[in-house]
């Protein structure tokens, strides 16, 4: 108030005879200055001071702190939301999950099956890997493990078999596969041992004792049959079932599904093969 004080010394102060306001002033000043000062005094609205970016006042700082925390208050909501119709998604994608399931039909059982081994010696790094039904008949008590098999399909048909389930032994990689005859599931599927062993053709090193891979069966030979039934025989009489779209042999897994070393065979497929053995070869 140091300008009071000034205008206050060099002669009284009056009220103002032309505005009738309460706006005092000392009549050194001169009469317009009055008058505008008076008019902006009593009908003019005091200028607020606009936030920036750098907020620097007091008053900006609490406008900040109260903005910012309001902000902060509202992204739990909104997170909340998402976080439910997020959960609300999942619920009804696992309920379709669950739905589908229910719908969905059970896997395929199957009771006879067909499992290839190479009659003919091949060598795999120094080791003979061949291994045909004669072999398997001159074993102690004609039984034997059928390991090395490295197909996670044909480990899965495996690990399907029952005791005194029966399956054909074919004979594959020479000069005339086929069937030679049938051998008996005596032992149902466990580890496969050679996986873990370095010496062996099948080693496999990313496989671990606590986390086997493979597992084998035990079979024991059965009988011959009647009579060798070659592949060329079985693939004529599962392209004439292809072709009329009727017949036990035209979804053969043998050609459907050529490259697996274990095979599952429908019982109407192998009492069809089995019934080849005592017809003359078409």
């Amino acid at each position: 108030m140091k300008s009071a004080s000034i205008l206050s010394t060099t002669s009284p102060l009056q009220p103002c005879s032309l505005c009738g306001s309460s706006f005092i002033h000392g009549p050194s000043l001169p009469l317009v200055t009055i008058l505008i000062t008076s008019f902006r005094s009593e009908h003019m609205a005091p200028k607020k001071r606009i936030c920036g970016s750098t907020r620097t006042s007091k008053s900006c700082h609490n406008e900040e702190t109260t903005t910012g925390s309001d902000i902060e208050d509202s992204v739990p909501k909104v997170a909340e939301g998402v976080k439910g119709k997020r959960k609300a998604a999942a619920s009804e994608k696992t309920r379709k999950q669950s739905s589908s399931k229910e719908e969905s039909p059970e896997r395929p059982q199957y009771y006879h099956w067909l499992m290839k081994s190479e009659p003919e010696s091949r060598f795999e790094n120094g080791i003979d890997v061949k291994f045909g039904i004669e072999d398997l008949k001159a074993l102690s008590n004609q039984t034997g493990c059928w390991d090395g098999v490295r197909n996670y399909q044909a480990r899965n048909f495996m690990r399907d078999m029952k005791e005194e389930q029966r399956a054909f032994f074919y004979h594959s990689n020479c000069k005339e596969p086929g069937i030679a005859g049938i051998m008996k599931i005596v032992k149902e599927s466990y580890v496969d041992h050679t996986q873990f062993d370095k010496k062996d053709v099948h080693y496999d090193a990313s496989s671990k004792p606590d986390n086997p891979k493979w597992s084998m069966v035990d079979v024991k030979f059965e009988r011959m049959l009647k009579r060798f039934i070659p592949l060329s025989e079985l693939k004529k009489i599962h392209l004439l079932h292809k072709s009329a779209k009727v017949g036990p042999l035209r979804d053969m897994a043998l050609f459907t599904r050529a490259r697996l070393s274990v095979q599952p065979l429908t019982r109407d497929e192998f009492d069809f093969v089995l019934n080849l053995e005592d017809k003359n070869p078409q």
